[in-house]
């Protein structure tokens, strides 16, 4: 039998904080676990990310109700993910957003997605048994999006595929803030199962032509500062690509996914094994780069079958 999932022994409790990246503009981070983001509006507060469970959400809320009393009236969810979208119930909100493209991942594999994260990493998934189902939203949008939250004004945009195809930023023009969710982390793996690889490069251009003075990534720790910003961007931008171009070598020579595999890890470890998740992520992206640059142009779906399945042929 092989041998389990590094997320599924991983069931240390990680340390919540939460820090202010802008003037009412909050992040919630915890250790390389899944990260939200808080908007405090004239009259409301907008929530950037649900979390796994309402259990989990309840934590958020918890931070949030040390800051503010103003009632949580918008929740935008960057993409379609069950570790991000699966808490929404508990916030309340009358507007759930998603991208028109997220909404659509989340009809097509949504309870597949929802079985495999739960399978993989069950840590995350906290208090379960209180999700009352699949998250859809009540608003979509194309490319963009505008929310005012009296006076406070919320960009919210797809600037190109990247940890999905629907992916979402938040950007707040009066701190020159934005939440970027999985597209852009700290410290943390990228996970890029559901990925675009040749595209999370422009995307990356487009978030960072805004020269923001504080981002609230994915995981790992907010981001203030424009040194700080671009370093995380650069970092980024290298997990991407180191974790592509192996694959892509062993893709081309007709080599397999246990050698595209093996290349992966001898150009990543020394320079990501200390990142938050590396070894959870790792086969998910190698088995995504290895498709892409083998033509496959849209992510297969992952489903607990298909998780060990792939796992199986890289013990081998």
């Amino acid at each position: 039998m092989a041998k389990a999932f590094a997320s599924q022994g991983d069931m240390t409790e990680k340390k919540i904080t939460f820090d202010e990246v802008g003037e009412g503009l909050w992040a919630f981070t915890a250790e390389g676990d899944p990260n939200s983001g808080v908007i405090i509006g004239d009259d409301s507060v907008m929530i950037v990310e649900a979390q796994a469970t309402p259990r989990l959400a309840a934590k958020v809320i918890e931070k949030v109700r040390e800051v503010t009393d103003k009632p949580i009236s918008h929740l935008v969810l960057t993409h379609y993910h069950a570790v991000r979208v699966l808490g929404a119930s508990a916030y309340g909100a009358d507007q759930i957003i998603m991208s028109d493209a997220a909404r659509a991942m989340v009809v097509e594999r949504g309870q597949e997605d929802w079985d495999s994260e739960f399978q993989r990493f069950p840590r995350l998934f906290e208090g379960h048994e209180s999700i009352p189902g699949l998250t859809y939203p009540t608003s979509t949008f194309s490319d963009s999006m505008t929310v005012y939250l009296g006076k406070r004004r919320v960009d919210i945009k797809h600037l190109g595929r990247a940890h999905t195809a629907g992916d979402a930023v938040i950007h707040v023009p009066d701190q020159n803030v934005m939440f970027t969710g999985d597209i852009v982390e700290y410290h943390s793996a990228c996970y890029c199962g559901d990925g675009h690889f040749a595209d999370w490069g422009k995307t990356l251009d487009n978030i960072q032509a805004y020269d923001v003075d504080a981002i609230a990534p994915g995981r790992g720790d907010a981001l203030v500062g424009k040194e700080m910003v671009a370093a995380a961007i650069a970092s980024t931008r290298d997990f991407v690509e180191s974790t592509y171009r192996p694959a892509a070598r062993v893709a081309a020579s007709g080599g397999s996914l246990k050698d595209a595999w093996d290349a992966v890890r001898e150009a990543c470890d020394d320079k990501f094994k200390d990142y938050a998740i590396y070894e959870h992520c790792l086969p998910f992206n190698v088995a995504r780069a290895f498709d892409e640059a083998r033509g496959i142009e849209t992510p297969r779906i992952w489903t607990d079958k298909r998780d060990l399945d792939m796992w199986e042929q890289l013990q081998g």
